[in-house]
């Protein structure tokens, strides 16, 4: 599972991380803080991703330090234990998850569970109504492969503390990616990570297309729903995943870095979506209807 690699990788390696996370982040402002000498803004640009060091083999680093990361367990409540009522329609709502398997939702949730680039940046492109690609929104890309790593290592610090068992380890039922079940065993379901970065991205590009906001929005909720139809997350899992999400879009409003990549992937969008572009960027129809059918399956 990429988010439990990427946090084994960052543990052991905090010391280098914050060693080298001011160079990219001075690179990307061009030393001046997004000023020329006379005070008047300048654009930014962006360091490529050849510039950004990664956490893990394809995984760039972050935004944030190690030391400005958010701690989730001091924000989300205690995950739902026994008899609780959170328990309850935890159980409930993963007996109607599961009776999903096989369906067109279910294989959305596949698509969904893949956090690995390129793979992961066409989970929006439908919404957003413009494919997105290294190739095609370069600036937008790298914004959400570095956010990434800032809000999936978020929501480690509760998932660490309570190592919640997850649903399939409960009801023995399978789950949508096989070859990740001996990884999620050992990797606390408590919020959910991949949660917290769909509706982390959602939020960054609801600003950024804001008349596409409500679609963009819609398939964030969706995004973190996959996981509970993946039988790897419990409702409450996908509910704080979303609080940790939101509480790390709101830390990187603060980080010039993520303002100057954010800029510039908005002036990106307005290109590409410009009327005599729109049709060669729109993400294929066929894929779209597709999406939409998964989507309008009732839970």
């Amino acid at each position: 599972m990429l988010l439990t690699l990427l946090r084994t990788a960052t543990n052991a390696r905090s010391l280098w991380i914050r060693s080298v996370l001011l160079a990219p982040l001075l690179a990307g402002l061009g030393g001046s803080a997004g000023f020329n000498g006379s005070g008047a803004a300048q654009a930014a640009v962006p360091p490529s991703a050849e510039a950004i060091q990664e956490l893990v083999p394809g995984v760039l680093q972050g935004y944030l330090p190690a030391a400005e990361r958010l701690n989730s367990l001091n924000f989300v409540p205690p995950a739902p234990e026994g008899a609780s009522a959170r328990q309850l329609l935890d159980t409930l709502w993963s007996e109607r998850m599961v009776s999903l398997r096989n369906s067109a939702r279910w294989d959305l949730a596949i698509r969904d569970a893949d956090l690995t680039f390129p793979a992961a940046a066409g989970a929006f492109s439908c919404a957003l109504g413009l494919r997105i690609s290294e190739t095609d929104t370069p600036a937008l890309y790298q914004l959400l492969r570095r956010s990434l790593a800032d809000i999936g290592l978020s929501t480690y610090g509760a998932k660490t503390t309570y190592q919640r068992p997850r649903p399939f380890m409960a009801n023995g039922a399978p789950i949508c990616t096989p070859g990740d079940e001996d990884k999620l065993r050992t990797d606390g379901s408590y919020p959910s990570g991949h949660t917290a970065v769909g509706w982390g991205w959602a939020l960054i590009l609801s600003e950024l297309a804001p008349d596409r906001a409500e679609a963009v929005l819609a398939r964030g909720l969706a995004f973190g729903e996959s996981r509970t139809v993946c039988n790897v997350h419990w409702y409450s899992d996908v509910v704080a995943g979303r609080v940790v999400g939101a509480a790390t879009v709101a830390r990187l409003q603060t980080n010039a870095a993520f303002l100057a990549d954010k800029e510039a992937a908005r002036a990106e969008i307005e290109r590409a979506r410009r009327a005599d572009l729109a049709r060669t960027n729109a993400p294929p129809a066929e894929t779209c209807s597709a999406e939409a059918k998964a989507l309008a399956t009732p839970n």
